[in-house]
């Protein structure tokens, strides 16, 4: 009888494991997007939202900031994303799941 309940309780306890919710990316606030101004510095824009970690391999003028998040709880898989495109040097645009300044919105032909 007591090893019929241990058996349970053991087999009770194994299925009780705690799994985390994985975060990966760049966590950006809206008030750092709201910094963003035209003909920031590259090095200025590491300061205020840090290195991107999407490279573009096929240019080096456009940043990809990426962020995703998945609940292992209520499977709420949120994804967020900001693109800022220089050219010399400085920033000119901005795209993305944020409120963009408007003065970094693209131009719409």
């Amino acid at each position: 009888m007591v090893k019929q309940l241990l058996i349970v309780f053991v087999l009770f306890l194994s299925s009780c494991v705690y799994t985390l919710d994985i975060q990966q990316g760049n966590i950006l606030a809206q008030k750092d997007i709201d910094k963003l101004r035209p003909e920031l510095s590259k090095n200025q824009v590491v300061f205020v939202l840090g290195n991107p970690v999407v490279d573009d391999s096929f240019s080096d003028d456009k940043w990809i900031y990426l962020y995703t998040y998945q609940s292992r709880i209520d499977q709420n898989d949120k994804t967020q994303k900001l693109i800022l495109h220089f050219e010399d040097d400085k920033l000119v645009t901005a795209e993305g799941d944020f409120e963009i300044p408007e003065t970094l919105q693209k131009s719409k032909p």
